[in-house]
Parts: C-alpha cells; structure tokens; sequence
C-alpha cells in the first residue's frame, strides 16, 4: 500500500488534507503533520507514522519547501525501506498520489513533472498573446 506523510510549516498540511478530503473524499493513506504550532516535532511523528507502515508497503514523505527545516527532518528518514521524499509539493500532486494504490519510480518522475505545470500565471485572453486561456483549457 502507498502512504503518504504529509508536513509543512504551519497549517499548510492539514489545509491540503482539508482540500483532499472535499475533492476525493477521506484518506487514508494521507498522515499530516502541522510543524511548529506546538510542542510536538517533526521525528516524534515520523517515528509514530512509521509504527504503521508495514514491510511491503511504499512511503512517500511530502514536505513544503525544499531545504526547510521540515524537510530536513524528514530528510533523514530517507534511510527506512521503501521511502521517498518529495519537496514543495502542490495540492494537484498530493491529491494524485492520495488515491493510488502504489506508484512506480517512473510514474512519481511524470507526476511531479505534471504537477509543475499545475503552477502557472493565468492571464485573460486579450493580454495573453501566446496561449489561449479559455474555460476549455482547464478542464
């Protein structure tokens, strides 16, 4: 099974989870972690997390920002079977990962690719000379 550990600074994870649990309904798969608004740290909930994962299972630890202190936390548990670690992540990725079952390292490299092109300026048709912006491109 696929699980997902998801951390940030702040509220930013249990928002996400939030907005997982509306688009595509509760899962299970998604632990969240809110860093630093309160005394709990970031290894005692890796620590309790990987109490859960069993030896055939596939974990994928998701942090805000690359090089943060969240990540680098998690960064040292890159060492448990099984596991990797995703920085900067965006709602388009967590929700995609969040309903799978497992993931294969090749489909994780197109999916984080696909989730960067999820971060984009959108522009009104008559100031984007470029590319069209019509209610058909996003859906």
């Amino acid at each position: 099974m696929l699980k997902l550990f998801l951390s940030s600074h702040g509220h930013f994870a249990s928002g996400m989870k939030s907005s997982i649990d509306i688009l595509s309904g509760s899962s299970d798969r998604l632990t969240v972690f809110d860093a630093y608004v309160n005394q709990e740290n970031v290894a005692d909930q890796l620590n309790a997390f990987y109490q859960t994962v069993k030896d055939d299972d596939q974990v994928i630890l998701l942090s805000d920002l690359y090089g943060g202190s969240v990540n680098q936390q998690m960064y040292l548990f890159l060492n448990r079977p099984n596991t990797r670690l995703i920085a900067g992540v965006n709602l388009a990725l967590v929700l995609e990962l969040s309903i799978r079952d497992s993931i294969s390292d090749e489909d994780l490299e197109k999916l984080v690719a696909q989730s960067r092109e999820m971060l984009r300026i959108v522009k009104n048709n008559q100031d984007d000379t470029e590319e069209s912006n019509t209610a058909d491109d996003f859906f």
